[in-house]
């Protein structure tokens, strides 16, 4: 993957907070904020050719709703506690 490189303006004590906890989960604050872009959801549009994607579609009635899905999976492996 190429890598650019960025430039950003923070408050001071935004950066030595980040900074700090870097070091104490012994990682440098670029990898901290690597893993936090990487949990940005992707946009929809690049997932709608993905073989998985086209495969899945229309497995589920359009009538499920979230509330649906997590009441399913409490049934099955058990509510959170």
């Amino acid at each position: 993957m190429q890598e650019t490189k960025l430039t950003i303006r923070l408050p001071r004590k935004l950066l030595e907070n980040a900074k700090r906890y870097a070091r104490q989960q012994n990682t440098t604050l670029t990898q901290l904020i690597n893993e936090y872009l990487y949990h940005i959801p992707v946009p929809i549009s690049v997932l709608e050719n993905a073989p998985i994607v086209r495969r899945l579609s229309g497995t589920l009635s359009k009538n499920v709703s979230i509330a649906d899905y997590k009441k399913h999976l409490e049934e099955k492996y058990g509510a959170k506690n």
